[in-house]
């Protein structure tokens, strides 16, 4: 959680899900509190109230990128639970529309305004101090220097919200004078955002000057934006179902305690066990079969894309608290119940000395000494594998080299050409990643554990797609 800013005599405290990507808020006059966009374990937002009763709890919109926390954290302080009138949830809630005020103590008052664009019944909320606006509270709306992207509903309907969206931020700005605060729920490396969001704190006046929305054309914004839309994480297509069918209460019991026999028939069973710790400790030692995707990175989000929904998930790490952690991280995208959890160093956890296995790392200047057949003791540079998204790829790659993307690898390995693999990303994290996959599915693999930036720098020859 960030420090929270003092509005006029308002607070609004920042609770932060880096890992997603995402931001929740808390606003109070020190008595009450408005909570806008919870994430699911709410714990931190009760904290974060300390003394203040929790009095109202507002969506901007039915979320595709997480589980709502909002309806139990309604449930457990008494508070109101406002969402879109228009998304007709079947549970009890306060239903809002465009112009609602929502009172709730003589300076602490909120006002509702439809920016359709990210999803069609999308809502924003601007906070007053005594009927003076002072923010707005634009979920995945105005972000910071972009906007919320406009395919999460379907392709077809990209253009048609893309066009919602211009209006939209427009709106706002026409409507809130140029200090006002912008508070936004994604864009901070979430996949909602339509581009990379910049910044960590502006107003209105400042997205005049450097927001697409506010500075372009609606046609030129509509071609810009639907241009840049990449792939997004499989898992959001269960997101939205759950969050307005009313997701269940909050469950982080401790998973069984897996014995190293049980992770070994697992492994065998080809069942996703993840490895959380760093991945310069898991390249150091680990078990063969276990997926690298370390608690550092944005190991949920990695997962849930990779995985067949529903798969049994067994975690792998040093301590307790890395398995809890682990846990919070899951069910925030609704993976509720590892199949089990182990802890311990490898060496602990193996049931036969053969399990262990480490993996080569290589740099840039390494693969360019590869390259150049120089290898040293390392495999030979047969394969180039780049696992970066479409976009990453389209902007600049290495010349020759093969490209599948880390979230489709796990079902395209046998699209790999014959021979070693140096695997690279963009800074080493899903590199370690793709190594595990293709460790696992025989494959001799050096990973790169270098930022894609010095690549050049290195004497490696790159090249864009056309």
């Amino acid at each position: 959680m960030t420090a929270p800013p003092q509005v006029g005599q308002l607070q609004v405290e920042v609770v932060e899900t880096s890992s997603l990507g995402d931001r929740s808020y808390l606003a109070t006059d020190g008595r009450h509190a408005v909570v806008i966009d919870p994430q699911r374990d709410v714990d931190r937002i009760i904290g974060a109230a300390g003394r203040a009763r929790i009095a109202l709890v507002l969506e901007t919109h039915v979320h595709n990128d997480y589980v709502s926390g909002g309806l139990e954290l309604a449930r457990l302080t008494g508070a109101e639970y406002g969402i879109a009138a228009a998304d007709r949830a079947p549970f009890a809630h306060r239903p809002l529309q465009d112009g609602d005020l929502l009172e709730v103590s003589d300076r602490l008052r909120v006002r509702v305004v439809a920016t359709p664009g990210h999803t069609f019944h999308h809502l924003s909320y601007v906070l007053e101090d005594a009927g003076e606006p002072v923010g707005v509270f634009t979920g995945g709306s105005l972000l910071y220097g972009t906007t919320g992207r406009t395919d999460l509903l379907g392709d077809e309907h990209s253009e048609e919200l893309a066009r919602h969206q211009h209006r939209s931020a427009r709106k706002l700005a026409d409507l809130l004078p140029a200090g006002a605060q912008i508070w936004p729920t994604h864009g901070f490396g979430s996949f909602c955002s339509a581009t990379q969001a910049s910044g960590d704190a502006s107003t209105i006046g400042e997205q005049r000057a450097v927001n697409p929305a506010l500075s372009l054309a609606e046609q030129d914004f509509v071609e810009t934006t639907l241009a840049g839309l990449d792939a997004y994480p499989a898992y959001y297509a269960h997101m939205g179902i759950r969050n307005i069918t009313g997701p269940e209460p909050l469950d982080l019991r401790a998973p069984a305690e897996a014995t190293p026999g049980e992770l070994a028939e697992r492994l065998r069973r080809g069942e996703w066990v993840v490895d959380l710790r760093s991945r310069k400790a898991y390249v150091d030692s680990h078990l063969a079969g276990t997926v690298s995707l370390g608690l550092d990175g944005p190991m949920a989000t990695w997962l849930g894309w990779m995985i067949e929904w529903g798969s049994p998930i067994t975690l792998v790490g040093e301590s307790r608290e890395q398995i809890a952690d682990a846990q919070r991280e899951l069910v925030r995208i609704g993976i509720d119940q590892p199949a089990a959890a182990a802890t311990g160093q490898p060496a602990q956890l193996a049931a036969d000395p053969a399990q262990l296995t480490s993996t080569p790392t290589a740099t840039f200047a390494d693969l360019a000494a590869a390259l150049d057949g120089r290898p040293g003791e390392l495999p030979p540079a047969d394969v180039v594998l780049d696992v970066r998204t479409n976009n990453e790829w389209r902007a600049s790659h290495v010349e020759g080299a093969v490209h599948i993307p880390l979230y489709e690898l796990a079902s395209r390995v046998s699209e790999v050409p014959a021979g070693s693999v140096w695997v690279h990303c963009g800074s080493g994290y899903r590199a370690a990643a793709a190594a595990s996959l293709l460790e696992s599915a025989g494959r001799a693999v050096v990973a790169i554990d270098d930022s894609f930036a010095d690549a050049r720098p290195s004497g490696v020859a790159l090249t864009t797609a056309e």
